[in-house]
């Protein structure tokens, strides 16, 4: 930083030693009893117009020279800095919020498929896990444990869509998982980008560039390839999964059209959306098992596993919940491109960690085509931004 020096007028002075068109000026001892005042400012120095010596001429004359200071010096000074801190703890609660996702999702996926290998009832296994979120939240809101949301009848009217979408896909994944392994379930779902594209071109009308098609190549060819190759293949299985990535986007494109300018958080709308969801599937569960199928069940499932079964029951209830929960609440927190990347790597850690509890036979070629399709998915992600 320069220092900006007031100076007396005669402080400095110009003589002409040579010619008329040579100029040298000089300066001359500055007066130590001249006022010196400094600040931390840059210098600028500015000729000040004298109408007496406006052209220059071969004697001496004086030239005046007045001190300047920026005001941009000022504005620099008062840039705000952002803590390095705080973008770090930004970071850690991040991490944090993925870490949960996918354990607690990965928690659900192994009871819930243990809950349906003893107790094969799949809309009453999903009514259960639609009535306990409920519950949990119904509980909290009571109690004051979280404000309750703010709604009105327009909110449940535009809830309602996307509440028809979430239970279709969340029934039609649970009957998926019950007849065909995990790994094959969310080896089948990983497909959900190439439907949202597709819905959104041919229903919607919307246009994307053309990294986004090509990044669904691998996204249809490694799931075909999964399908072909996988050992325990199941017709209802199969179609199960494909229908619930179909549902959930349609359950995204709604939540997103209607819900803009809602403020309602993202723990209190999936709350709400699984209130709406559990009184539209209730009935539908009573029609398509019923009481008299569920009763023959359970008394087949208590003699071949034992109480553990009631501890199952509970157990996926209550994390499919928490695993939905946390994902909503994370998207209040990252932009919708991470949270796919994220969703991604929650596809893998399922898959993985199902095939070794499990013990699923997998051949190599069916590996080959779920690397296929998780990668086409990544590169769907990036295209996409």
């Amino acid at each position: 930083m320069i220092p900006a020096v007031k100076l007396s007028p005669a402080a400095f002075s110009v003589t002409n030693q040579r010619t008329k068109s040579a100029l040298v000026p000089s300066v001359s001892i500055l007066n130590t009893n001249s006022f010196v005042s400094c600040s931390f400012r840059p210098l600028y120095l500015t000729r000040i117009d004298d109408p007496q010596t406006s052209e220059l001429k071969p004697r001496r004359q004086l030239l005046d020279f007045q001190c300047a200071a920026s005001a941009a010096d000022d504005k620099e000074s008062k840039a705000e800095v952002v803590p390095a801190s705080s973008e770090a703890a930004q970071k850690l609660k991040i991490s944090i919020y993925f870490a949960t996702w996918w354990a607690l999702n990965v928690i659900f996926n192994i009871y819930n498929k243990k809950v349906l290998n003893a107790f094969p009832y799949p809309w009453l296994t999903s009514t259960l896990s639609l009535a306990c979120g409920s519950a949990m939240m119904l509980f909290s809101w009571a109690t004051r444990l979280v404000e309750p949301p703010k709604t009105d009848l327009d909110f449940w009217k535009v809830l309602f869509p996307v509440a028809v979408a979430h239970t279709i896909g969340h029934v039609a994944a649970t009957v998926s998982m019950s007849k065909v392994a995990v790994s094959f379930t969310h080896i089948i779902k990983s497909a959900e980008p190439a439907f949202s594209v597709l819905v959104s071109r041919f229903i919607l009308g919307e246009s994307f560039p053309m990294p986004v098609y090509l990044s669904l190549l691998p996204i249809i060819g490694g799931c075909g390839l999964a399908a072909a190759t996988e050992l325990n293949f199941n017709m209802i299985g199969f179609m199960g999964a494909m229908i619930s990535n179909l549902a959930f986007v349609f359950r995204n494109i709604f939540s997103k059209r209607g819900m803009k300018g809602k403020s309602v958080s993202g723990m209190n709308y999936y709350a709400c959306l699984s209130i709406m969801s559990l009184v539209i599937l209730a009935p539908f569960a009573i029609a398509m098992e019923g009481p008299q199928m569920w009763a023959a069940g359970w008394q087949r499932a208590l003699a071949d596993v034992g109480p553990n079964v009631l501890w199952w029951i509970g157990a996926q209830s209550v994390f499919y919940h928490l695993y939905n929960q946390v994902s909503y609440m994370s998207l209040d927190q990252i932009s919708p491109l991470t949270f796919s990347i994220g969703n991604t790597m929650k596809r893998i850690s399922v898959i993985v960690s199902s095939i070794i509890i499990f013990r699923t036979p997998v051949r190599p070629v069916n590996a080959l085509g779920a690397a296929i399709a998780i990668f086409g998915t990544f590169l769907y992600s990036q295209a996409k931004q």
